[in-house]
């Protein structure tokens, strides 16, 4: 499943990446070509300089020195030259250029000639070169060349500050990527936080509250729960009606049967059998009101209420049967399931623990987690062997005959319980011990104040 979030940022960033490569690959030529008509100038201004110092001062070594006295040309091989060379083989040269000369190119009298070539020292230069006649008659030619290497060294560094230039371009336009997806992607987080709170409480979803894009989704959200939670009541209740319309020939049977038995015929076994339909069917019922069950729209079971009450029913069961029943919760748990469901079970954990304790039944219910609530029901009977405890959650497997029953009560708990999110856990409790059934319910939010 591809996430929305993925798909916006890696789609910004390619696009990122597109114009930001674009953009340096422009701005880059630009700034280079900037570069080399700057250093053309510079060496046409330093060929200007030595044919103005030719002109004023003529053929003196010491006075052209002086008169292009540029420090440049005084270190040895600098990058930096120029050449003054007489028509009668006159030679004057930079200070730089140490014992090296400069090629003369092929050039008429009164042309000029750009040209890259190789310096002194091997290195790549540009360089001008003119002749140039003075008022006197004589004939010079003048040439001036700069190596090539400061012009790569600028380029280089040009480049490597455009790169980091862009590089924090790119970092500031990831996160701004970041941020515009958070930004624009707050109405779905929302949405979807709100539709998970709504399966805890009935409110519905305010459409005005989320943006025009988003506002359709909405309103189709609220009548597909709406629609969703109106289908599931209707299932809840079309079975109780048929739960209710065969306990009448179900009760009209077990009455015959009983008058039966009351004239001394042997009905026993069509009796349990009789039994174990009515517990078939009602673990079938049961199945029935958990498949369509709306405990995920808004039902919650506050455990002050419905424990306490369990507490008080069962602690006087048991002082009729001369055993003791002890409860303790924690105060404030709520749960996501149907409080009638929820009672169901509880009575049929309860009332088998009741039945096969031997003095003394405990219940405890507590936080697990910020999601679970954990239901502990234990006893002092003879428990449930290890092998034997998922046959005991299996329908209709009664594994001691001892005692009345069907064998269904395990099985419809179970059943209920997985309906709603839940699990029940077969152990031996370490204190008393006989069977402890742990029930794991997910946990409802805490109720929101009015």
């Amino acid at each position: 499943m591809t996430s929305l979030r993925a798909r916006a940022v890696s789609g910004g960033i390619l696009w990122a990446v597109v114009i930001i490569v674009l953009g340096l690959a422009g701005i880059s030529s630009y700034m280079t070509a900037q570069t080399q008509a700057r250093f053309t100038d510079l060496v046409q201004a330093r060929h200007s300089q030595a044919v103005v110092a030719v002109s004023n001062n003529g053929a003196s070594a010491v006075n052209l020195v002086r008169a292009i006295g540029d420090p440049v040309y005084q270190r040895p091989f600098s990058g930096q030259y120029w050449q003054v060379e007489g028509s009668e083989g006159q030679l004057y040269r930079s200070p730089s250029l140490v014992d090296a000369s400069l090629p003369r190119p092929n050039t008429t009298q009164g042309g000029r000639v750009a040209r890259e070539y190789r310096g002194p020292n091997g290195d790549p230069v540009f360089g001008i070169a003119e002749w140039l006649t003075l008022p006197d008659g004589s004939l010079w030619h003048i040439q001036v060349a700069s190596s090539l290497r400061s012009l790569e060294a600028d380029t280089q560094e040009l480049r490597q500050t455009l790169l980091t230039a862009f590089a924090i371009i790119a970092f500031v336009g990831v996160l701004g990527a970041l941020a515009q997806v958070a930004v624009v992607l707050q109405p779905l987080n929302t949405l979807r936080k709100e539709v998970s709170t709504r399966w805890e409480h009935e409110n519905g979803l305010s459409v005005d509250s989320y943006p025009i894009e988003v506002a359709p989704l909405v309103t189709d959200i609220n009548s597909l729960m709406d629609r969703n939670r109106e289908i599931m009541s209707r299932s809840r209740r079309q079975a109780a009606d048929l739960a209710h319309a065969i306990k009448t020939p179900s009760a009209i049977m077990r009455n015959e049967l009983d008058t039966l038995r009351s004239k001394g015929v042997a009905v026993q076994d069509s009796i349990d059998a009789l039994d174990r339909l009515d517990a078939q069917l009602k673990r079938s019922f049961a199945r029935m009101r958990a498949d369509g069950t709306d405990g995920a729209v808004g039902v919650v079971t506050e455990l002050d209420t419905a424990l306490g009450r369990m507490k008080r029913a069962f602690e006087a069961l048991s002082r009729n049967s001369d055993k003791t029943f002890s409860a303790t919760f924690d105060e404030g748990l709520r749960v996501r399931m149907d409080q009638s469901d929820f009672e169901e079970v509880m009575g049929n954990l309860l009332d088998n623990a009741l039945k096969w304790a031997a003095s003394q039944v405990r219940l405890s219910a507590s936080q697990a987690d910020q999601g679970t609530v954990m239901i502990t029901i234990s006893d002092d009977g003879p428990g449930i062997p290890k092998e034997e405890r998922s046959r005991a959650m299996d329908s209709g497997q009664r594994l001691d005959t001892s005692k009345p029953g069907t064998g269904l009560g395990l099985a419809i708990a179970s059943d209920l319980v997985h309906a709603y999110g839940g699990k029940i856990i077969l152990s031996q409790d370490e204190d008393l011990g006989g069977l402890a059934v742990q029930l794991s319910l997910p946990a409802a939010a805490a109720q929101r104040p009015d």
